[in-house]
């Protein structure tokens, strides 16, 4: 019986979609399937973060060395997970329309009702 190596490496990886990630990439069973971890280091402009996917979102998976994946990481514009939070998208929803202009507020002073057209 042959022993696969543990995938543990610096890379690159193509996704579908045109679009890239670097970072430390491993292998890790969720729900029964097999994904690909990705653990992208901090820069200066966003924290730490890790990402899933899984074997039909990769089209490429380039090894690289730590350094280059880093600076790869640099020029990509990607987020981390964010969890969504309705409590917190209703705040911000309510702050928006608050701060509309009512209907009175585009009644001007010289507005009178004759003006038909």
């Amino acid at each position: 019986m042959q022993q696969t190596e543990k995938f543990d490496l610096w890379c690159v990886v193509e996704l579908m979609g045109h679009q890239q990630i670097a970072g430390k990439c491993t292998e890790q069973s969720i729900a029964g399937v097999n994904m690909l971890r990705v653990d992208v280091p901090e820069t200066e402009s966003q924290p730490a973060f890790t990402k899933f996917y899984g074997g039909t979102a990769i089209y490429a998976i380039n090894p690289v060395d730590e350094a280059t994946a880093k600076a790869k990481i640099k020029g990509l514009n990607i987020s981390p997970v964010q969890v969504w939070n309705i409590k917190s998208y209703l705040d911000k929803e309510s702050l928006a329309i608050s701060a509309l202009p009512s209907h009175h507020d585009k009644i001007s002073a010289d507005d009178d009702d004759d003006d038909i057209f």
